[in-house]
């Protein structure tokens, strides 16, 4: 089984939300792109929300997210896994990002979104007792993951649910 090495992270120095998935997928990966599945809902939600998707590259995509002061990365920078599912990440190969020094460099980040509940519950098991007390106001929603593998809703429901993330915006 070969090691599984994450993305940097999609950030503006601006950027007020963190979306946190877990770590890209098999296909992701070969495309060197986030969310790179065509049947992954992520790119689908954050058009719908923000612009129109047909017609945006992968680099616009990352723009779209920086120009809204969205930042974009996963809980895990390198796992052991085999296929794309994250009940196959082997949790004894699991290491974590460096969420203490992305802080520092995107100081402006008051949420924290996980694309999915795998995504929460590392974070919540292997980050959030290691952040730095100034980190501590952040607040943390689980939205429903975005993945072909979440079934049980379709994009339109999808959608739905991740509007929090315009409302989160329009308070701010």
């Amino acid at each position: 089984m070969n090691t599984v090495t994450g993305f940097d992270p999609i950030a503006g120095r601006d950027a007020l939300i963190l979306i946190l998935g877990s770590m890209p997928s098999v296909q992701s990966l070969r495309a060197q792109e986030y969310y790179a599945h065509p049947r992954n809902a992520f790119w689908y939600i954050m058009s719908a929300l923000f612009a129109d998707y047909r017609t945006l590259s992968y680099p616009q995509k990352k723009l779209l997210l920086v120009q809204n002061r969205i930042a974009l990365w996963d809980v895990l920078s390198a796992c052991q896994r085999k296929g794309s599912l994250d009940s196959a990440i082997r949790k004894e190969t699991v290491v974590v990002n460096d969420f203490n020094a992305f802080f520092v460099a995107h100081p402006g980040i008051q949420a924290v979104y996980f694309n999915g509940s795998r995504a929460q519950q590392v974070y919540n098991q292997r980050v959030l007792s290691a952040l730095d007390e100034q980190f501590s106001n952040l607040e943390y929603q689980r939205l429903p993951s975005t993945s072909p593998a979440m079934a049980s809703l379709d994009r339109e429901q999808k959608l739905k649910h991740w509007k929090t993330i315009l409302q989160y915006l329009r308070s701010e």
